[in-house]
């Protein structure tokens, strides 16, 4: 896989055939969230949101990518359903760098997530 599909897979939570270039040195940060090290804390938290993503529908919707030869930054939001409710809805961007092989040597994810309440809801015009 090239840098911007492993970027583009891992952002909507395919992280399966990402988890290759995920190596003991990786980081993962979410600013204020979490700091995660090394291929094995990756993993295991991939896993946990892969199961919370197979329990609801996803809508994420790709904004913008910016790409160098180091690096990949994506823009997007994403919403969650369950049982035909909003669950929430984030916006983020998580941006990747990457050695010459196109093993993750970080990841830094800045997210936004929105909860659905009844003032959050748009009123008809």
């Amino acid at each position: 896989m090239d840098k911007r599909a492993i970027a583009e897979a891992f952002s909507t939570g395919n992280f399966e055939p990402c988890l290759p270039y995920v190596t003991q040195e990786t980081i993962w940060n979410t600013p204020g969230e979490q700091y995660l090290t090394g291929k094995g804390e990756i993993e295991a938290f991939c896993r946990t949101i892969a199961a919370y993503f197979a329990s609801v529908t996803t809508d994420f919707r790709q904004l913008g990518v910016i790409e160098d030869d180091s690096g990949v930054a994506i823009n997007g939001t994403a919403e969650f359903i369950r049982d035909g409710q909003l669950v929430s809805r984030a916006s983020s961007c998580d941006v990747y760098r990457f050695d010459e092989s196109n093993r993750i040597i970080s990841i830094h994810s800045y997210c936004i997530t929105e909860r659905e309440t009844p003032m959050s809801k748009k009123q008809p015009a």
